[in-house]
């Protein structure tokens, strides 16, 4: 069983930033793959960022790259989103799920565990 909690969100102006943090307990986050979705009020949850297992690949979603870095810290069990250059499109609650088999990392359905989420918001 791994617990997920984020942190990290909160209200920032165009062009700031923000780093959400992803604290894993359980199992070590080195033990599994990584990944970070968002959803926007009336949207489906989209796919963000994921880190592979070994912490060698990452994926980005079109929409971020370039601007959003996923990164894990295997001595605090935390996986961070750093996040730059934020739009108002960017404006979702951010999830961090872990997945413990294969499968693509775009799809939410690969994912096993999921955090609650946190909110950020990114004014005009």
């Amino acid at each position: 069983q791994v617990q997920l909690v984020e942190s990290g969100g909160g209200l920032v102006q165009a062009g700031g930033s923000l780093r959400l943090s992803c604290a894993a307990s359980g199992r070590t986050s080195s033990s599994y793959g990584m990944g970070w979705f968002r959803q926007a009020p009336g949207k489906e949850r989209e796919f963000v960022a994921a880190l592979t297992r070994g912490g060698s690949g990452t994926y980005y979603a079109t929409s971020v790259k370039g601007r959003f870095t996923i990164s894990r810290d295997n001595a605090k069990n935390t996986v961070y989103l750093q996040m730059n250059s934020l739009k108002p499109e960017d404006t979702a609650v951010y999830y961090c799920a872990a997945r413990m088999n294969g499968g693509g990392y775009v799809s939410e359905l690969n994912y096993d565990y999921w955090g609650q989420g946190t909110q950020v918001t990114v004014s005009s």
